[in-house]
């Protein structure tokens, strides 16, 4: 596949992982589907705003990127036809490394949640005000459903999913930028299949 071809089909795929992950961590501010109404309910992990930065806001800019290439101009340089596809693949490697970066960012932050699992009801305070906070201890409660029952309005089950579904989808935009720096040095070496041309005709690289 042409190198162009193949950044432009995986800036797709990194926009709808991107506005996927971004819509899982607005999900994430309302504990078991629920709205509440203090912010010392919400997990902590969740205030990162993994999925709406990093394998969102950051990830999409790449991608853009990504999806340019196919058309980019590559007349350029000196009467080189190939030169300007050539710069533009070589610049792709540099986003890719952005995206990179930013999905992996969310995939850190994802696995640190999981790990420590949601905010749950601890008790009621002196004053009548509800007490949140960790329960869990280094996943213990992964691989024991019947302590999910110690947090209530299903907020393990809401986190877990969440977390988990933000964690594979940030893995899976790593490896596209991976695949897409790859993809850009080849580009670079041997350009893409196919050139504008500087005169409206089309050359092959």
């Amino acid at each position: 596949m042409c190198s162009g071809s193949c950044a432009k089909c995986l800036g797709i795929t990194i926009i709808c992982l991107a506005c996927l992950c971004a819509l899982a961590n607005i999900l994430l501010f309302f504990p078991g589907g629920k709205i509440v109404s203090e912010n010392g309910y919400i997990s902590d992990e969740v205030w990162y705003f993994g999925g709406l930065l990093g394998s969102g806001v950051v990830s999409i800019f790449p991608a853009l990127v990504f999806l340019g290439l196919k058309n980019n101009d590559c007349c350029g340089c000196c009467g080189n036809e190939s030169c300007g596809k050539r710069f533009a693949m070589f610049s792709s490697i540099i986003f890719a490394a952005i995206g990179f970066v930013g999905a992996g960012y969310c995939f850190v932050v994802s696995a640190v949640a999981i790990n420590k699992g949601p905010k749950c009801l601890i008790g009621v305070g002196p004053n009548g005000k509800e007490v949140w906070g960790y329960i869990f201890n280094d996943g213990e409660y992964l691989g024991n459903p019947n302590l999910w029952k110690l947090c209530p309005n299903d907020v393990v089950p809401w986190n877990l999913t969440l977390f988990s579904l933000l964690l594979i989808m940030s893995g899976v935009q790593a490896v596209l930028c991976a695949i897409q720096a790859i993809n850009g040095l080849i580009g670079t070496i041997c350009g893409d299949c196919k050139c504008c041309g500087c005169c409206g005709g089309e050359g092959t690289v």
